[in-house]
């Protein structure tokens, strides 16, 4: 079967899908896009989140035809050009990044959760990321990515001039 998606606001098409394929599988091997990673397939890890038209889902839970003409947004779509996201350079900036397996699905959790809830409490960062597993950093670091993101937005957002009046 052929799946049509947009995915991170490109129009995209994967050819001989097979029926019991998974989305995740479609966005590495057939569209060549890496970042999501499979560990588990099982959507216990996270590794593997993605936002499906706006809702976040663990791409290998997803049969490939489900996402036939849906909206797709990877890890590879938060850089713009050759420059990395606010958040992903919070990442890199808080040392919440070692082996960088389960990063892409946190990074997408946490972008989520960014557009939600510009100012959150730990709470809701816990609550967040709660879906994604991580092996190497003890979550501190992830944390305090998050924290470091929150305020820049919140500093970006007030310090920004006001607009030219009418």
């Amino acid at each position: 079967m052929r799946v049509r998606l947009t995915v991170n606001g490109r129009p995209r098409t994967a050819d001989d899908v097979w029926p019991g394929e998974s989305l995740l599988y479609v966005l590495r091997e057939r569209l060549g896009l890496p970042g999501s990673k499979n560990a588990c397939e099982q959507g216990e890890c996270g590794s593997c989140t993605v936002r499906l038209d706006g809702d976040l889902v663990c791409a290998c839970l997803v049969a490939a035809g489900q996402a036939d003409g849906a909206a797709v947004d990877t890890v590879e779509g938060l850089r713009r050009g050759d420059e990395l996201s606010p958040l992903q350079e919070a990442f890199h900036e808080a040392g919440a990044v070692q082996c960088g397996f389960c990063t892409p699905g946190l990074l997408m959790a946490a972008g989520e959760l960014l557009e939600r809830r510009p100012d959150p409490s730990d709470a809701d960062i816990r609550e967040a990321l709660s879906g994604n597993l991580c092996r190497c950093t003890g979550y501190e670091k992830i944390l305090d990515a998050v924290r470091l993101a929150a305020a820049r937005t919140a500093t970006a957002i007030t310090t920004e001039p006001a607009g030219e009046p009418s």
